[in-house]
């Protein structure tokens, strides 16, 4: 189920109805709603990868009660490689057995020995690797006894299958969320008008901005050899802001949609295009993903305990494996090896405050063409990419036919508005003001009414969902 469509503008109020008129005086009742109704939101898209989460589930609260109750230091590691086990094998089974296998064949081939090896038709389980992650974080903080593990099946089954947050995060720690679920919850009305707001700015931000940004980045995108120059450009530019709108855009609905049942999920998104190096921009950009990398491998691997090379090597291996979490694809791994190396760099150019505003710049303008790593679709389109894109052409200045100048223009105001509402916000927080509930209102109308009048309504899925 989207957030972006009407079953998801039904199926809200109706939860939202039970959980604090129906289910609001009884906390079992309450989890157990949010169970069925995470459910039922998942299995929307193909109820047979239920049993996935639902397998899943079953193995990490049965790992995390047996090692509870072990001292034995052998049988804890098993405990715990049963776990990854599970759920790196789902992962890696649905999403890089094709990859893998393609990978291996490519390999032979090098060496003048083709293979023919059969493929299968997989179907990747939406959220797959933001739950497995989730849950697998939760096994490894209650291996390393830094969590008490839970027997509240019923906690841990809402913690695991949580709607808002389900396919696309933020990924969420145990030792933050799982706790919630043991506390009787009343509704707090202030924190509702907060959560209707970040409904609001995550629709705008997706229906508005990033779907609209989209029909332009796709027609390039997916037919790249036929533009040089400027649509090259223009396409990486508007990418850029598509997959952050995107994003941060679900990031926003599902913390806002979790406020409504009072629940705080963490910030996964904090100006990551106002960011000074790259060390800051992932700082900033799906923070819940690189603090989870940071925890549970650079940290494992040495950290920066192992004087300088050794560090060197375990950001490279990180931002490597975060690269190939993303996706199947060579220009994913490539992806994160550049983020890995330009992190390096950072790391030996330090921290100053001197020329913030050209250093932002700086930092942006990179990571623009990062994104063009990201967003192709082969190698082969990648290696035109970067042949071509310096081939400018001022008569081709937009770069296509079906698109007027209105609305390339447009699209350049939705980009100002958004770098307008970022420095905003970042200024407010800073300075630890809050909206009055007038505020709140006022801003939430105007809105939804941007989103009624500039929206694209083709219901689109979220970028994300495919990782």
């Amino acid at each position: 189920m989207l957030f972006n469509s009407i079953e998801f503008a039904v199926f809200l109020p109706l939860v939202f109805f039970l959980y604090w008129y129906v289910t609001n005086r009884n906390l079992s009742l309450q989890n157990g709603l949010i169970i069925l109704a995470s459910y039922v939101f998942y299995g929307w898209w193909d109820w047979r990868f239920l049993t996935l989460i639902v397998f899943s589930t079953c193995v990490d609260y049965l790992v995390g009660i047996a090692l509870s109750k072990s001292e034995n230091q052998r049988k804890r590691k098993l405990l715990l490689f049963t776990s990854i086990a599970v759920n790196l094998g789902f992962l890696g089974f649905f999403k890089y057995f094709n990859f893998f296998l393609d990978s291996f064949e490519d390999a032979f081939r090098l060496f003048g020995q083709p293979i023919e090896a059969s493929r299968l038709n997989i179907i990747l389980p939406v959220g797959i690797s933001f739950y497995t992650f989730q849950t697998m974080s939760y096994t490894i903080d209650v291996y390393k006894r830094k969590l008490e593990p839970t027997k509240d099946a019923l906690s841990f089954f809402a913690f695991v299958s949580f709607f808002p947050q389900l396919v696309a995060g933020p990924i969420e720690r145990a030792s933050n969320l799982l706790p919630q679920f043991y506390k009787k919850r009343t509704f707090n009305s202030e924190k509702a008008i907060h959560g209707l707001l970040l409904i609001c700015w995550g629709l705008f931000m997706k229906i508005v901005i990033a779907d609209n940004l989209a029909f332009y980045v796709n027609t390039i995108f997916d037919d790249v050899q036929y533009f040089e120059g400027f649509p090259l450009i223009w396409a990486i530019l508007f990418f850029t802001f598509q997959i952050y709108c995107d994003f941060a855009g679900y990031s926003y609905i599902a913390i806002g949609t979790a406020k409504l049942f009072n629940f705080d999920l963490m910030t996964n998104f904090r100006q990551p295009y106002l960011a000074t190096s790259f060390t800051d921009f992932w700082n900033r950009w799906h923070i819940s993903l690189s603090s989870w990398f940071r925890d549970y491998v650079y940290i494992p691997l040495g950290g920066n305990r192992k004087g300088k090379l050794v560090t060197n090597r375990n950001i490279f291996i990180t931002f490597l494996l975060s690269g190939l979490w993303h996706g199947a694809n060579w220009t994913f791994v490539i992806w994160g090896a550049t983020h890995g190396v330009l992190n390096i760099i950072s790391r030996k150019i330090g921290k100053t405050n001197n020329f913030k505003i050209l250093k932002i710049g700086l930092v942006f303008i990179v990571t623009m063409f990062t994104w063009a790593i990201f967003r192709a679709n082969s190698v082969e389109d990648l290696s035109y990419i970067f042949s071509n894109i310096f081939k400018l052409d001022l008569s081709s200045l937009i770069g296509l036919s079906t698109m007027d100048k209105f609305d390339f223009v447009k699209l350049f105001i939705f980009i100002i508005i958004l770098f307008g509402v970022d420095i905003f916000v970042a200024r407010f927080e800073r300075k630890g003001l809050k909206l009055s509930k007038t505020s709140y209102v006022l801003i939430t109308s105007i809105l939804m009414l941007a989103v009624y009048i500039f929206g694209s309504f083709e219901k689109q899925e979220f970028i994300y969902f495919q990782f």
